[in-house]
């Protein structure tokens, strides 16, 4: 959803009874401290956007070029800060519920499984995500470690989600989806921001500071902690997956709209609390830097480049060193008669260095890796009201060679708040090392490992769309979607062998790729402003995935190991300023059975009062699940773990 029109490390302590007090201790001494000011911000201050300026916000995932919203020609949900706010959540995963074209599931303490359009797990892999233009995906499997994902998130302007296929321009492993979050510039985020809460199962704090460097240069730092508690089984057996963490980074822009310069980087740290035969640590820093220049001549080009190190230690299973270089280069052409044309390439390399175990090993242990694209997108103007889009990318991976990526978009655009689009693309998800270099040792030499020849999983995806703002008060989005997919991946005996199970003996199984289907379904969402101070918003999502094996496939598990999907998710949010110092936020979330394993169906509601004590200080109070004493989002029976009713009490000091 978008904004309302007028809305406004401590240490680990295993009493749930205490877990709090330390951080609500502090949160009552700033309180005090600040009781003095008199001057009021009301919440009217804050934001004041109508449905149509916020069809008016710029994203850029679509294009890779600033767009209107109402324009762009794509499943594209944004959400703003203003909504990460009023949503009191503590964390990235957390506010990516916000978005109703994804799957969103918690898995464990520090846990979770997120998607789009399907294959859900803990490994998915048809997701790209992007934070500041940085891809956080690993090569290991082609997905994202949510557990080392992390950003201050009062400094984040929105992330925009798309879900559908976004290779033409992102590369292979957008296949079903791309989520890119998009932090402030630092010279939106000066001065002194404080928050710190505490509640039943996460307690931690967080600091930023902006100022200026230089004539025409603004900077900010920050860094910010958790503890989060352990979580529980259904039989209210407690789980050892305590996670703590912390972070620090900064960012620094100087420049302005002709030309500008980025700098930022981050730095981490966590661990998990679990028995036996030790703590699991991750461990990572990063450090991106971006030139912008327009030329005279009416383009520009963008120019970036990072440095990604991650370390991920779990005893007993593997340990993990990764380095990541990055560069990417862009033109957007200027527009000449009806074509506009956005051109560009990008190199990257990836040091992978793995200290295998007896239970799981990747051979070769240690890889270097490389990939190489090149892109183009052409935007036609037919007319005043229709724009064909034609794109095309072609990427260099070492395990399958090069791949074609095209896209083709028509949108119509009859009326300034209306626009129909239709999409046609070639999706890829590239080979990872868990699909070639993948080894569990057994008896006889393995039990799995992964296929020499494993190849891309190829998707062609048809897209139907609508956006629209009917009435002043009334927007709303609608999508219809087909995917063909084929070569998924599978489980296949060994030459020679057999693979009835991984758990039978003598079973020597190898991955393949002898799974195809489609999926097919309707995401919606929409926004109904009921009065100024109150509004509504929603979204539903209907998928039906059919897959099977091949001929000639004996893979004994079939597509249920590719992800586990609920057929239908819906959720409505209301957001009302009570008074101009009071906000009340209701979000109900429903979820529908996943099949396999089987988890039923549940329904959430998170409530969160806002109370904004005086000028710059906020106190709110969020509930989550507060209808249910828990449930649970994924996993098998016996060993999942339970999403249990949270208390957090919040407190935000701005100077």
């Amino acid at each position: 959803m978008t904004r309302l029109e007028n809305p406004a490390v401590a240490g680990h302590t295993s009493s749930a009874a205490h877990r709090p007090a330390r951080t609500l201790t502090g949160a009552l001494a700033v309180m005090v401290f600040v009781h003095g000011h008199t001057a009021e911000l009301r919440v009217s201050d804050l934001a004041d956007l109508s449905l149509e300026q916020l069809a008016n916000i710029e994203v850029t995932s679509v294009s890779r070029r600033a767009e209107r919203l109402a324009d762009a020609p794509a499943s594209i949900y944004v959400i703003t800060n203003e909504d990460i706010r009023r949503s009191g959540v503590t964390s990235l995963p957390e506010a990516l519920r916000l978005a109703p074209n994804l799957e969103v599931a918690r898995t464990s303490a520090s846990g979770y499984a997120i998607t789009a359009r399907g294959f859900n797990s803990t490994t998915a892999n048809k997701l790209l995500v992007l934070i500041d233009g940085r891809s956080v995906y690993t090569p290991l499997f082609s997905g994202v470690f949510w557990d080392a994902q992390d950003v201050m998130l009062e400094d984040v302007e929105r992330i925009e989600v798309i879900s559908g296929p976004g290779g033409t321009l992102w590369g292979a492993n957008a296949m079903n989806g791309v989520i890119n979050v998009i932090t402030r510039q630092a010279q939106a985020t000066q001065g002194t921001v404080v928050n710190v809460g505490g509640g039943n199962l996460e307690s931690g704090g967080s600091f930023r500071y902006g100022g200026r460097v230089a004539a025409d240069g603004h900077y900010r730092v920050y860094g910010k902690f958790f503890d989060r508690e352990n979580t529980e089984r259904a039989n209210g057996t407690e789980v050892p997956d305590a996670w703590h963490k912390g972070q620090i980074g900064f960012r620094a822009d100087w420049g302005g709209a002709s030309r500008s310069f980025t700098l930022q980087g981050d730095a981490y740290t966590g661990k998990l609390d679990q028995t036996q035969p030790g703590k699991t640590t991750i461990d990572g820093m990063n450090l991106l830097g971006r030139w912008f220049q327009r030329l005279a001549g009416g383009s520009d080009i963008r120019v970036q480049t990072y440095l990604d190190h991650t370390e991920r230690d779990v005893p007993g299973t593997f340990r993990e060193e990764l380095d990541i270089f990055d560069l990417e280069f862009q033109q957007a052409l200027p527009r000449a008669a009806s074509h506009r044309i956005l051109w560009g390439g990008g190199y990257r390399y990836a040091r992978d260095r793995v200290q295998n175990s007896a239970v799981l090993a990747f051979l070769p242990a240690d890889r270097n890796l490389d990939w190489a694209n090149l892109f183009v997108q052409d935007e036609i103007r037919i007319s005043e009201t229709v724009e064909f889009t034609a794109g095309i990318k072609f990427e260099r991976n070492d395990y399958t060679g090069w791949e074609t990526l095209p896209s083709l978009r028509l949108a119509w655009k009859p009326y300034a708040y209306q626009l129909l689009w239709t999409a046609l693309s070639r999706a890829v998800r590239a080979p990872s090392r868990l699909d070639r270099d993948l080894f569990v040792p057994g008896n006889p030499p393995f039990v799995l490992a992964g296929g020499p020849d494993f190849r891309s999983e190829i998707a062609n995806i048809l897209e139907v769309g609508y956006r629209g703002q009917p009435l002043s008060a009334v927007s709303f989005s609608i999508t219809a979607f087909y995917h063909d997919y084929d070569h998924l991946r599978s489980l296949e005996p060994a030459p020679g062998g057999t693979c009835v199970s991984l758990a039978a003996p003598g079973n020597t199984c190898v991955l393949g790729n002898l799974i195809e289907g489609t999926s097919k379904g309707v995401e919606a969402w929409g926004a109904y402003q009921v009065m100024r101070a109150w509004r509504l918003s929603g979204g539903v999502v209907f998928l039906d995935l059919d897959l099977e094996r091949k001929p000639g496939s004996l893979d004994p598990t079939g597509p249920v190991a590719l992800g586990n999907d609920p057929a239908y998710q819906w959720q409505l949010r209301s957001s009302h300023n009570l008074t101009d110092k009071h906000e009340l936020d209701i979000l109900v979330r429903s979820i529908g059975a996943l099949p396999g394993p089987d988890v039923p169906a549940y329904t959430a509601v998170d409530v969160r009062l806002g109370w904004r004590l005086i000028r710059d200080v906020e106190l709110s109070l969020t509930l989550q699940n507060l209808f249910d004493s828990s449930h649970p989002e994924f996993g098998a029976p016996a060993t999942r773990s339970e999403y249990q009713r949270g208390v957090f009490l919040k407190l935000s000091w701005r100077i």
